[in-house]
């Protein structure tokens, strides 16, 4: 084993972090966005489902515009 061994290791360990901590943070980010939009397409269901069931006539609902963009 070459006494430059553990040397050059952690050299490559250290030039890997970059790419390796992008990838993560871009799967994070993937992740986080799923979510989002899952909870944001749930949000919007329920809210036709309660303007579909509004009882009151003075209340105008414009589907189109979400309030929790």
């Amino acid at each position: 084993m070459s006494p430059l061994a553990p040397v050059l290791h952690t050299v490559r360990t250290i030039r890997a972090w970059p790419v390796s901590a992008q990838q993560h943070a871009r799967r994070n980010a993937m992740i986080a966005l799923t979510e989002c939009t899952q909870r944001r397409a749930e949000r919007e269901d329920v809210e036709r489902f309660l303007s579909a069931r509004s009882t009151d006539p003075t209340v105008t609902r414009d589907s189109a515009i979400s309030l929790h963009a």
